[in-house]
């Protein structure tokens, strides 16, 4: 399944999914807005058949340093599930040595070529990997198999199903450090992952991961002033801290999803077409403190509508990848709409948020910014 990309390429960064009757819902959480919270996650499951575990770590702990005088580090990894026959990924589980820090990761397949290349940045790079806000930084296609954000525990493909892994494919590993926390200046870490291979001796169905954004285009909140309130300036400050690409982000998206045209407020959406037949397995949303409600669907305001994910009480905490309770079929034509409401109320309720000045908040990298993002993992129809 395939969707029409928007102008940029690099977008970021998550109970039973089904039918419009029975859409997707985090659980309720006490405190929906806590932030970070850490905890150990449970063990993996036995392995599958045909399954075996690889366990990647960083070599040596790695220190986060916001550059351009952010809050947010994004580090990209080299790492080496030491693959010399074709495989499929089938399961991960992401292992936050630092979960006070650790934000997200999102794992990239790099072919062999793409691993040289990546190698060579890291060589060049002082101390452990490389800066990458937005993706690999890698040139070239790179494929999205794994990703943690808070509460995702071991992430299981559907039987059968797993990400193609040919010989000599390695992975980079982005973390995404947020050091807004008091005393995060300073502390290290070195996460790693536990991957579900499984050897290529039946082919399985190949996976893909595909994204669907929407703007964000939230105005200060009533009673807020200050500088960042002025929707430029708070685009320009994204585009500092992040670079060119990035600031231009939520242009690209208003552009894509309503034609340039700009209508501020809490809740914004995006339509995006499907290119190639195809099935939806698993879903997830991602937004970062402000974020009150997420929802993706399938051909809205048509007849056999349905929602493939619904969240009402967006969760931080709670951003778990899982498995549609039936797998939902999509073919050329069709539209997949994402749907986010923030809320910048919430900021003056934050730790983290509320030492920061009000801002018109964009599309951004940083905790402190904003995303809405639909993840869905498909497979194409043979």
């Amino acid at each position: 399944m395939k969707r029409v990309l928007l102008p940029a390429a690099a977008l970021l960064l998550v109970a039973a999914c089904g039918t419009n009757d029975t859409p997707a819902a985090a659980p309720a959480a006490s405190n929906p807005h806590s932030g970070h919270t850490a905890g150990s996650a449970p063990p993996a499951k036995p392995l599958r058949g045909g399954e075996r575990f690889v366990d990647l770590a960083l070599p040596q702990p790695y220190t986060p340093k916001a550059p351009s005088g952010g809050t947010d580090d994004y580090r990209c990894f080299l790492v080496d599930p030491g693959l010399t026959e074709n495989a499929y990924l089938t399961g991960s589980q992401f292992q936050p040595q630092n979960a006070a820090i650790v934000h997200h990761a999102i794992f990239y397949r790099l072919d062999p070529t793409q691993a040289t290349e990546a190698a060579k940045v890291d060589e060049q790079t002082p101390g452990e990997g490389w800066t990458c806000f937005g993706d690999s930084g890698v040139q070239g296609q790179t494929a999205w198999v794994a990703h943690w954000a808070p509460g995702a525990g071991e992430t299981l493909m559907p039987a059968g199903s797993g990400f193609a892994m040919p010989p000599g494919s390695k992975l980079v590993m982005q973390v995404h450090y947020n050091l807004l926390e008091p005393g995060a200046a300073g502390q290290t870490d070195q996460s790693g992952i536990k991957l579900r291979v499984a050897a290529a001796t039946t082919p399985l169905k190949s996976l893909s991961t595909e994204l669907f954004p929407a703007p964000i285009e939230l105005p200060c909140a009533a009673g807020e002033s200050g500088p960042l309130c002025d929707r430029d300036a708070a685009i320009a400050d994204v585009g500092s801290r992040f670079g060119k690409e990035a600031g231009e982000q939520e242009k690209y998206l208003v552009q894509g999803c309503s034609k340039g045209k700009v209508t501020a407020g809490d809740t914004q959406h995006c339509d995006q077409p499907v290119e190639e037949a195809g099935t939806i397995y698993m879903a997830a949303g991602h937004m970062h403190l402000l974020g009150r409600s997420i929802k993706i669907e399938l051909n809205p305001g048509k007849p056999g509508t349905q929602t493939i994910l619904d969240v009402p009480q967006y969760n931080f905490d709670n951003q778990a990848l899982v498995p549609l309770a039936k797998p939902i079929a999509v073919k050329p034509g069709d539209t997949v709409r994402v749907t986010c409401t923030h809320d910048a109320k919430l900021r003056k309720m934050l730790p983290q948020l509320r030492q920061l000045p009000p801002r018109y908040v964009v599309w951004g990298e940083g905790t402190s910014d904003e995303m809405c993002l639909g993840i869905l993992v498909t497979a194409p129809t043979t």
